[in-house]
């Protein structure tokens, strides 16, 4: 015989995520008592306590922390099965919970939003933008249905699926010196390693990118400074204010006007894959795999 419900475990999780019971039964439409009562049970029928009280807050302890990722990959189980097999699916509105990181939210999903759009008018997509590193924590904890991140997946137990090849050129404002020095012939590494860097914080796909791409040739990459926004650093370049290692797709209107230009190098050129990440195992509903396809209508490299 369980001792638990979905309902419960709904709850356990609200209340770890929200740090008390009355954010928790907010955020889950229900009453501060019923949620308390609830969660109550739920450690009676387990025989363990699952949280420590620290002020008014709730906090996990050792127990609550080993059991908050089994509960929430049973609750997303739960709702695939919903979304798979309830007669209405296909009826109903669906939202997705999608993280993407910067560059590939802000360049690369709008036209697949668009085209999701036209062939599932009823999917919704709630699109959360952050670094490449907060993107895959985002999957692995199950907060979020897919991840699309810059570069190479580092966490145990998701499933990476390629997708877009794209281009990572060195930029510099066209009243650079570099800019001069390299009408003449390419830059060598001697003149890369003495320019003024600027580059994403550490934690960005792009950042590890530049890093791997431009390091075996460098030896060094002193950052000048850092920003977390590729889109706020082309705009600094572009006043002068440094050199970058940047996406193509992202600099490529500020090249086409003037406002940037890319620095011919003596270093092979640069390529990095956008890639689709989620957690091992799991089974797509049909709106997420609605989602997946239109991505892979756009698999075409971004640059040649």
């Amino acid at each position: 015989m369980l001792h638990l419900t979905l309902r419960q475990l709904e709850i356990f999780c609200a209340v770890a995520q929200a740090g008390t019971t009355v954010a928790a039964a907010d955020a889950i439409a229900l009453s501060q008592s019923a949620t308390s009562a609830s969660l109550q049970q739920l450690e009676q029928g387990l025989s363990v306590q699952l949280f420590e009280r620290v002020g008014k807050r709730l906090v996990l302890n050792d127990a609550g922390r080993a059991m908050l990722p089994q509960a929430l990959s049973l609750l997303e189980q739960a709702r695939g099965m919903e979304m798979a097999f309830s007669a209405k699916a296909s009826h109903m509105p669906v939202r997705l919970r999608v993280a993407a990181s910067t560059t590939i939210g802000t360049y690369a999903l709008p036209q697949v939003l668009a085209r999701l759009a036209q062939t599932h008018p009823l999917v919704r997509v709630d699109l959360q933008i952050a670094n490449t590193l907060e993107v895959g924590e985002a999957v692995q904890a199950l907060e979020v249905d897919l991840g699309l991140i810059e570069g190479t997946s580092h966490w145990p137990g998701l499933e990476v699926q390629p997708w877009l090849r794209d281009e990572l050129v060195i930029v510099a404002s066209p009243e650079d010196a570099l800019c001069e020095q390299a009408r003449h012939k390419p830059l060598g590494v001697a003149a890369l390693r003495q320019a003024a860097w600027l580059l994403r914080e550490a934690g960005s796909g792009t950042r590890e990118m530049v890093e791997h791409a431009l390091l075996p040739h460098l030896h060094q990459l002193p950052a000048s400074a850092t920003l977390g926004s590729s889109e706020a650093i082309a705009r600094c370049v572009a006043q002068g204010l440094g050199i970058s290692c940047l996406s193509r797709v992202l600099v490529q209107a500020l090249v086409q006007s003037h406002a940037l230009q890319v620095l011919p190098t003596t270093l092979p050129r640069m390529w990095r894959h956008f890639s689709l990440v989620q957690r091992a195992g799991k089974r797509r509903s049909p709106a997420l795999e609605a989602f997946v396809q239109a991505c892979l209508a756009s698999e075409q490299p971004l640059a040649d």
